[in-house]
């Protein structure tokens, strides 16, 4: 199955900023690139989420990777598109979604729980998978679930991730995730965020020493 790798990162991780209002996205956006990360999902039930991604777009540099998640139909697929977002992450597995997205050329995150959900995903020719909630399946669950799955397939832990937490998932060879409410909430400046976020790179640097 071909697909859409995601692109080579010093930190592969997708920083989720859910509630994110567009006044605020140059500040909070900018602050996360100037820490160090590149790859940036704003969840469409966050306020005028399009009118943010395009902000986030505009000002990121090449090698960027800019998208929207809670990314649920074909629309919405077509919508990112239109404001230049190249990663589309998604709680469910939509074939269609997945699908649609691969032919605009974005990295496709769809979420996963279940071997059926997570074997559909790939499929249909998703980039990666997001293991949603990981702090219910855990490292356990997730190796378990990942030892059936094409080895191509990037695999994200999601949901209750944090930097406390990495060194679990190291063990199992999970080297990405998407962090959200330990990275951003509504509300905090770009300030606090990049607060966050050197404190999230620096213990990742530790666990997997900033390999690529």
């Amino acid at each position: 199955m071909d697909r859409i790798p995601l692109p080579p990162m010093k930190y592969p991780l997708i920083a989720i900023l859910r509630g994110l209002k567009p006044e605020e996205a140059e500040d909070v956006v900018g602050a996360l690139i100037e820490t160090g990360f590149t790859a940036i999902e704003i969840p469409l039930n966050s306020p005028d989420p399009f009118r943010s991604i395009e902000t986030a777009v505009t000002m990121a540099p090449p090698g960027c990777l800019i998208g929207a998640g809670t990314v649920l139909t074909t629309a919405d697929v077509e919508r990112l598109a239109d404001v230049g977002g190249r990663l589309m992450v998604s709680p469910n597995v939509e074939p269609s979604v997945i699908r649609l997205a691969k032919a605009k050329g974005m990295v496709t995150m769809p979420g996963v729980f279940t071997p059926t959900e997570a074997l559909a995903a790939a499929a249909a020719g998703a980039s990666g998978l997001k293991f949603f909630p990981a702090s219910v399946l855990g490292p356990s669950g997730i190796a378990a679930i990942r030892a059936v799955l094409p080895a191509d397939l990037e695999i994200a832990a999601v949901g209750g991730v944090s930097e406390a937490n990495f060194a679990d998932y190291a063990k199992i060879g999970i080297r990405s995730f998407g962090l959200g409410s330990s990275l951003y909430r509504p509300g905090m400046s770009g300030a606090d965020v990049r607060e966050r976020a050197s404190a999230t790179l620096a213990a990742y640097d530790t666990v997997y020493g900033g390999r690529q």
